[in-house]
């Protein structure tokens, strides 16, 4: 049996989006995957009862008390040990869940990373990746988007054999072209760091690398499947990506590509290098992001996603 963990009352339209989008995921869900949702067990019921679903399909784990989105991180997941996040992350630290995904605080859930499911031997750092569209009609990985806005070589180092070993298992891709977000294609371009990731890249033999990458090119496939950077630029990076759906729908423009981008089709954003799956998912997921995010978690628990990553650092 899968067990997926599911924080209820997570997000800017919690309980109401997350309950709904649980609803969507059990029409979806294998036969042997259980979903256990974690939070106020009365709001919950209510809001299976106006959908008209038996909650009785859902485990409900009540907790009584909520880390809002305004909460501090690190204190909130510390002094509300009954939050729907705090009691979700020590089922995970404890296997009484097998992947857990919310779409609440992100800064309280890297905290319960931190606290309880930790790196996974051998990870200097965890990353947050992110899957984009390409307009080939493909996607490809970027990492990181924001966890470690300052890293030295050997962690975006690492970073490229977590995106590859994601790439690999999660996307489908045999060998994953690996690049390096530069400011130019050139060994010498770039500053300190990137000179110097690229000096232990080069000849690796943990990864496809392909060299350096420049951003006018990330969106076409034609060089990388997977970009590496560190998390300040990949946050910029990113939300500028978000930004591209958001203008073009303000602007009329109903196009295949540019709504791809559309943060529902994804659903949550992995933390790669922990013990345990964890997805986190937008502030303002609605129920069909929700079901997405419930999805991804199951299929990274399914293929043993964690189990290929510390496969992949023992050898």
């Amino acid at each position: 049996m899968v067990r997926i963990g599911i924080d209820a009352m997570g997000g800017d339209f919690a309980p109401k989006n997350i309950v709904l989008g649980a609803i969507q995921a059990y029409t979806r869900i294998q036969p042997q995957t259980r979903l256990i949702l974690f939070g106020d067990r009365s709001r919950i019921e209510v809001e299976c009862t106006e959908a008209g679903f038996d909650a009785a399909k859902f485990e409900i784990v009540h907790t009584s008390q909520i880390i809002g989105m305004g909460d501090h991180p690190a204190k909130a997941f510390q002094q509300k040990p009954d939050s729907s996040i705090s009691v979700g992350f020590h089922a995970l630290a404890k296997c009484r869940i097998d992947g857990f995904a919310s779409a609440g605080n992100t800064g309280a859930m890297l905290a319960g990373v931190i606290y309880t499911v930790k790196a996974i031997p051998g990870i200097i750092r965890p990353a947050i990746s992110s899957v984009y569209p390409l307009v080939n009609g493909k996607t490809a990985l970027l990492l990181d988007v924001g966890l470690n806005v300052d890293c030295k070589p050997d962690v975006l180092y690492q970073y490229g054999l977590l995106g590859s070993i994601y790439a690999k298992h999660m996307m489908g891709l045999d060998n994953p072209r690996v690049a390096l977000l530069n400011i130019g294609e050139e060994e010498e371009k770039g500053n300190l760091l990137t000179r110097e990731v690229f000096k232990i890249m080069q000849d690796t033999p943990d990864f496809n690398f392909v060299g350096n990458i420049e951003a006018n090119h990330i969106f076409s496939g034609e060089i990388a499947d997977v970009v590496v950077t560190d998390g300040f630029v990949g946050n910029v990076v990113l939300k500028q990506a978000e930004a591209m759906y958001v203008l073009t729908k303000k602007q009329g423009i109903d196009n295949e590509y540019f709504n791809r981008f559309n943060y529902e089709l994804h659903g949550g954003t992995p933390v790669l290098g922990v013990n345990a799956p964890v997805i986190i998912g937008h502030g303002i997921s609605s129920p069909k992001a929700v079901e997405n995010m419930i999805l991804q978690t199951e299929y990274a628990v399914k293929i043993r996603l964690v189990d290929k990553i510390a496969e992949a650092l023992d050898k």
